[in-house]
């Protein structure tokens, strides 16, 4: 079958890469001039990095970055409210991979370039608007310098991001994305390795937050890239989400002063931090489509989402692997299409709806609200059996759940 997909992020590589292993001839296009990795770093969960592991991508991006150990949560004074093993060290087949978002994204550029071949990687392309009709769906886009061109193909799939021009071509009323009230700031640090070395962290609560984690190895002067984000409610905001906009750490720095832990300098990481980027914290209400006929969303066009329990990226791959096999089970597209958003469209808007309440960060601020000055021991904080609900209701949610043996 011959796919056009519009967009060379995450989502779309993977697309394209899944569905050029399952014969199909696939064709990708980016608005970009010039595709560069962007961001900082980004989790790669197991369900995820197992789709990716069909690819024989894996091994690569392990290579890159690090095997997730544990993620722990902590309150604001570091005192551990959970923690749980992660990826193979939780029984998955696939690992939990931390590591730089643009090394995930030039892994599955230069694969897409190889497997695909160059010419079917157009840079500088954005899509317009499409046509989609019972015989094909046509694709409208523009260069930079304003030409126009179009494109025929048996199937659209539209993964161009938060603010798609398909889903506005859908939904002209729905306006811009939703902001959460909160800003993060991203960046990484060399820093020595904290807890196990390859540990991931949630402190602090709803309306203050600090996650980091290792995206590389030990270098040899005992340091380790530290990614990081911190959070904060600001009133509002009127900046567009740009994954490259820099600001001075002094933005949010003071209120993060006293987060000194007994292992984790909170403030000495964030002064040490090589460059950082303000991104505000968005999504969309769940569609009630996603599909229109030969045409389909996937990835942040479809579902944008909170960045909460890592799981962007790793849904849109997700997406992936559901359209790939709805091709393999539905001959006729339009089929095959509406057999894709039925599975995957409930899925993902429960995500968007549990990541608005915190997701499994829930504990963090179920902590903060009934012993806000800390406490002696967590099982004084929470009932029995209470944090592992929370954690097992997310991981079910999110389609988390190791395999049975």
């Amino acid at each position: 079958m011959k796919i056009t997909i519009a967009g060379a992020g995450i989502g779309g590589l993977a697309t394209a890469l899944a569905l050029t292993a399952a014969g199909h001839d696939v064709t990708v296009y980016e608005a970009a001039a010039h595709i560069l990795p962007l961001g900082v770093g980004i989790n790669l969960l197991p369900h995820a990095a197992e789709v990716l592991a069909g690819l024989d991508l894996v091994d690569e991006l392990l290579a890159q970055g690090v095997a997730t150990r544990e993620l722990v949560y902590v309150n604001r004074f570091g005192q551990r409210i959970w923690g749980e093993p992660r990826g193979r060290f939780a029984g998955f087949a696939a690992p939990q991979i931390s590591l730089p978002r643009g090394g995930l994204q030039l892994t599955l550029l230069q694969a897409a370039l190889r497997r695909l071949g160059p010419e079917r990687i157009i840079a500088g392309r954005r899509l317009t608007g499409f046509e989609a009709g019972a015989d094909a769906a046509v694709a409208h886009f523009e260069t930079a310098a304003g030409t126009t061109g179009s494109v025929a193909s048996d199937i659209l799939v539209a993964a161009d991001g938060i603010h798609s021009r398909a889903r506005a071509r859908l939904y002209p009323d729905e306006g811009s994305p939703i902001y959460s009230g909160r800003m993060l700031w991203r960046a990484t640090s060399m820093a020595k390795p904290f807890l196990t070395g390859a540990s991931m962290i949630m402190a602090g609560h709803q309306n203050q937050k600090f996650v980091c984690y290792p995206i590389g190895a030990v270098q040899p002067d005992g340091l380790q890239r530290i990614n990081w984000i911190a959070e904060l409610v600001v009133a509002q905001t009127l900046s567009r989400e740009d994954w490259n906009r820099q600001v001075d750490a002094s933005v949010f720095l003071p209120r993060f002063e006293s987060w000194r832990f007994d292992w984790l300098d909170v403030p000495g990481l964030i002064r040490d931090a090589e460059a950082v980027y303000e991104f505000p914290m968005v999504d969309r209400d769940p569609l009630p489509h996603w599909s229109h006929g030969r045409m389909t969303l996937l990835g942040d066009a479809a579902h944008p989402m909170y960045p909460i329990g890592s799981n962007g990226a790793s849904q849109a791959i997700l997406d992936a692997r559901a359209l790939t096999q709805a091709l393999a089970a539905h001959a006729d597209p339009v089929e095959a299409l509406a057999a894709y958003e039925a599975d995957r469209l409930p899925k993902t808007a429960a995500i968007v709806r549990a990541n608005r309440q915190n997701g499994p960060e829930q504990c963090m601020q179920l902590a903060h609200e009934r012993a806000p000055d800390g406490f002696a021991r967590i099982e004084d904080v929470f009932a029995a059996g209470e944090l592992e609900a929370i954690a097992a209701r997310y991981k079910a949610l999110t389609g988390l759940v190791k395999p049975p043996a």
